[in-house]
């Protein structure tokens, strides 16, 4: 007695190629899901790393930073919603410490540091302070950091953080008015926040203030 052999009537080879099809779909979701988790996870590993030498900058400036009295009372931190400028000693080998004016700034969402030469003369000093504060400085800058969409700097003084206000800038000469005397930030840390893309909450971090 023979027997036909039986093959697969075209409703059953329909139904397997609709059950493949289905199953590729869901292996290319499960496939491009991970991709792009891990596209995301790369771009936040950078971001941070990116943050964190940003932030040992700013801790290396901080540390430096002068006092007031070391530069007849003028001004050595001004800090505001726009960014900071700061006044530090620069070090070099087998020569004299130098002044250097130093600045953050963020343009066009990419956090900019820019120092002025260094110098031992105050007049100078004023020269560089004024050009810094009013963005006024042409020296190239050096990128730290993209996709930084703000920043904040808070100081610390009488035991409590609060936002850095900017300071007027110094007189002609460095000189206060008569029977006037023009006060830094009387402040022994900084704590700057930095507002990141993509980020959900901002990046902080806080720093002694070397010359206070």
């Amino acid at each position: 007695m023979s027997h036909k052999a039986r093959g697969f009537t075209l409703v059953e080879l329909l139904v397997a190629i609709s059950i493949l099809a289905i199953v590729a779909v869901l292996g290319w979701r499960g496939l491009d899901g991970i991709v792009r988790a891990r596209v995301a996870l790369t771009d936040q590993m950078e971001t941070t790393r990116g943050m964190q030498l940003a932030f040992a900058q700013m801790q290396s400036d901080s540390e430096h930073m002068v006092s007031a009295s070391e530069v007849q009372q003028r001004p050595t931190l001004q800090a505001d919603a726009g960014g900071m400028t700061l006044v530090r000693n620069s070090y070099t080998e087998n020569g004299p410490s130098q002044l250097q004016v130093i600045s953050y700034r963020i343009r066009d969402g990419v956090l900019l540091r820019r120092e002025s030469i260094g110098t031992r003369d105050l007049i100078q000093l004023d020269m560089l302070w004024k050009s810094a504060t009013s963005n006024a400085d042409t020296t190239p800058p050096v990128a730290l950091q993209s996709g930084v969409q703000a920043m904040q700097v808070e100081v610390w003084e009488n035991n409590g953080w609060r936002v850095a206000a900017a300071q007027p800038p110094p007189p002609q000469g460095g000189q206060p008015p008569p029977g006037q005397q023009w006060k830094p930030l009387p402040a022994t840390g900084l704590r700057v926040s930095l507002v990141v893309q993509n980020q959900a909450v901002p990046m902080s971090k806080a720093f002694l203030l070397g010359g206070m």
